[in-house]
């Protein structure tokens, strides 16, 4: 066991426990359990926000993709950092100005139906599930390197931890790990990406040069097509990581947690430039693994490449950095779990429990109640699921998050603001259709059925072609929607359902015209 790493293990976990214990203090009631409050100002939030997003697939799995695969592994970079383009001009303000908690309460204030909060909770909890499931994976991993434990083992750590942030400090606790870890996670990948860019000699032509001869790919390291052969593939890949931010829930509650719109839009333009930069260093990762770790140790560390950072910082730093980088990873993996627990959690707890079994109303202590039951019972469901995918990269399980994200929620979501005709019948098909069709063309396809026994879950040939749905099921999720509202009898404001200039004015302005 390596006594530096430990001991910079010990000082995260402590430390991110001190935040828990004084938001626990701050915690009195549902809002401030589900939003802190609506207290973070712009800056808090974007670092939250960047601390959320930069998670185990970002350090972890893109590092490890473009060490092994070069070129393609830096799709994406590109594509989560592009997405943020989407939210800010589509998705931010009005998601701000008409929501309180939840996804589902956007959308319930124009269609006032059970039935939309539970296909909506439904489809929040199961696109967490799968993030959550990448984390875990990353975060075993990570403590089987770091401490020499077991897979298993490891997963069971992180999913205590993460349950004890959720269950006593809310969203409070939440926000501040993930600000805390997103400052630590961009001084140590500054750091490492100084250092390989030194071994350059400053020079990016240098750098470019010498990765034509540094894996075995030669050449090819710098073009395209190494791991996606197929275009079409690579777009699908592409369509979902853009388009599917701005539908991931834990993503979407972030803009709950500011006073108003104007403030969520500048969290969204801080942590786009956070990111932003945070996505150029992963070049110098990948680059730095692949030239100073190489293809053998990387592959030896972790079929799936997901350790590649980590054994950078050794190879150029020796114990101490390897130790610093492994617990911020470490860090980075709490603190995004810890906000996808919170995530599903409130969908369960406020818009099934409430809002569909108890009418709305339940009171907010039995609210925050059922939150944490909830919080146990997802993370039980995650650690389980996540000790049968050990072997898959996690910034493809991330990708995958990506697909479902944009085929069943940002359907809706658009539609919901956009479209005056849109109706109940119209949101429900989209969720439906978005989210069925993601699941089995995953099911079906190439990353769960393999004809060479080791590649992926099971052996057997894919009757899907592509890696991730989305070229498929995105499509669908919005023609899903067209054809259900066309074809539903009722046209027009519904009963019980808002109508669409008075959500216009309120999405656009904040001013609640409504009731």
């Amino acid at each position: 066991m390596n006594v530096a790493a430990f001991t910079m293990f010990l000082v995260i976990v402590a430390g991110t426990l001190v935040i828990t214990y004084f938001a626990s203090k701050k915690t009195n009631n549902a809002s401030d359990f589900y939003t802190a409050g609506g207290g973070l100002t712009g800056w808090q939030n974007g670092l939250a926000i960047a601390g959320d997003y930069m998670s185990a697939a970002s350090f972890l799995g893109i590092a490890g993709t473009i060490a092994l695969a070069g070129f393609d592994g830096f799709f994406y970079s590109i594509g989560f950092l592009v997405a943020y383009l989407v939210v800010l001009y589509i998705v931010a303000e009005p998601l701000r100005n008409l929501g309180k908690f939840t996804f589902a309460d956007m959308i319930a204030v124009r269609f006032n139906a059970k039935k939309i909060r539970g296909f909506a909770a439904f489809n929040t909890i199961t696109i967490s599930t799968f993030y959550m499931i990448a984390q875990l994976v990353g975060a075993g991993g990570l403590i089987k390197l770091l401490l020499g434990l077991n897979y298993t083992t490891s997963v069971l750590i992180v999913g205590v931890l993460m349950t004890v942030y959720v269950i006593f400090g809310g969203m409070t606790a939440t926000s501040w790990v993930q600000i805390v870890k997103a400052v630590l996670l961009m001084i140590g990948t500054f750091i490492i990406s100084v250092i390989v860019f030194a071994k350059f000699n400053y020079s990016i032509s240098d750098m470019f040069n010498a990765m034509k001869t540094a894996t075995p790919l030669k050449g090819a390291y710098l073009d395209p097509g190494v791991k996606y052969k197929v275009g079409l593939d690579t777009l699908s890949m592409t369509l979902g990581l853009v388009l599917g931010t701005a539908g991931l829930p834990h993503i979407l509650v972030r803009f709950f947690t500011v006073k108003d719109a104007k403030t969520a839009r500048s969290s969204v333009v801080y942590a786009t430039w956070i990111i932003g930069i945070f996505y150029v260093m992963t070049i110098f990762l990948g680059f730095g693994a692949a030239a100073f770790v190489g293809n053998a140790g990387i592959l030896a560390a972790d079929p799936a490449g997901n350790m590649a950072a980590p054994l950078l910082a050794k190879a150029l730093g020796g114990n101490m950095l390897f130790a610093f980088v492994s617990a911020v990873a470490f860090a980075t993996i709490l603190a995004v779990v810890a906000g996808l627990v919170l995530t599903a959690a409130a969908a369960f707890s406020h818009d099934f429990y409430n809002e569909i079994l108890r009418g709305g109303k339940a009171t907010e202590k039995e609210q925050v109640r059922m939150a944490r039951y909830a919080s146990i019972g997802v993370s039980v469901l995650s650690i389980i699921l996540a000790l049968g995918a050990q072997s898959l990269n996690v910034a493809f399980l991330v990708s995958l998050a990506f697909a479902v994200a944009a085929s069943a929620n940002l359907p809706v979501i658009i539609y919901t603001i956009y479209w005056k005709r849109f109706n109940t019948n119209g949101a429900i098909w989209a969720m439906v259709v978005g989210l069925v069709t993601a699941l089995v063309l995953v099911i079906i396809g190439p990353n769960v059925w393999n004809p060479i026994e080791g590649k992926a879950m099971f052996v057997g040939t894919p009757i899907y072609p592509y890696s991730t749905p989305g070229i498929v099921s995105i499509p669908l999720g919005f023609i899903a929607g067209i054809i259900g509202t066309l074809v539903s009898k009722k046209q027009g404001v519904e009963d019980g359902q808002v109508g669409y200039d008075e959500i216009l004015v309120k999405s656009n302005t904040g001013m609640d015209t409504i009731r």
